[in-house]
């Protein structure tokens, strides 16, 4: 009898391409063994290269497509990745709280299209005042983490180093530590959606039970091996 997988759900936007967005957490989940759920926030006219417009799904229906799924899964562990604003993005963290007091945050938070696109940069900044959720786990890149004006020691944040003068040298603060991640692969490729991918390996290790720095570390090597998958902008996760 396999084991039994736990859930987790992804609150994100719909990419064509595939290589970001809920297909790539999708794919992510199931390559790390656990079950995936996902809420779609937004449609999206893309490709790996290059980004036409945004289509937001309606409040409303963004909350029924939730309720949907917690009224008939046990979700313990959530990602949240494009959402159109930070009031939304604090009413879905209570609703989910709401239903599941013990419920596991990873926020990657998505200020702007790295192919293009016009999103209300600043969108978060009251949000990010009033955080309460201690579960919340917060995965900027150096960019974002900046715009954002994070406090390192209020918050478990992963700052991704893809854009890093190191590249890909990233870092946890976790219970007031700082811990470092070498990269083991040296590559000249790049990808599309790297930081869903990303956040939805954390996501799905945490799930596994994986303590906070062992599962940073999977997530990590998961993304490498993605990277040198190929040639292309666009990730294959087997």
């Amino acid at each position: 009898m396999p084991k039994v997988r736990p859930y987790c759900l992804t609150i994100a936007g719909f990419d064509p391409s595939g290589g970001a967005g809920v297909l790539a957490d999708i794919k992510t989940f199931e390559q790390n063994k656990v079950q995936g759920l996902a809420v779609i926030t937004a449609n999206t006219i893309q490709t790996e290269d290059s980004f036409e417009k945004i289509n937001w799904i309606e409040e409303s229906m963004l909350v029924d497509q939730l309720m949907t799924l917690l009224n008939r899964y046990e979700i313990k562990f959530v990602k949240i990745g494009l959402i159109q604003s930070g009031e939304f993005l604090e009413k879905m963290i209570s609703l989910l709280i709401e239903k599941q007091p013990n419920v596991t945050f990873v926020w990657d938070p998505i200020l702007r299209a790295t192919s293009g696109g016009n999103f209300d940069e600043n969108r978060f900044s009251d949000f990010v005042k009033t955080i309460t959720s201690s579960k919340l786990i917060i995965t900027p890149n150096i960019s974002e983490y900046e715009s954002l004006g994070l406090s390192k020691n209020a918050r478990t944040i992963y700052l991704k180093g893809g854009h890093a003068e190191k590249i890909g040298h990233d870092a946890l603060y976790f219970d007031g530590k700082e811990f470092p991640f070498a990269p083991q692969v040296k590559t000249g490729f790049t990808k599309h959606g790297t930081g869903c991918i990303f956040s939805a390996a954390l996501l799905a290790n945490l799930a596994l039970e994986y303590p906070m720095i062992k599962a940073c570390m999977r997530a990590k090597r998961y993304v490498e091996k993605r990277i040198v998958s190929n040639a292309s902008l666009l990730a294959y996760h087997k």
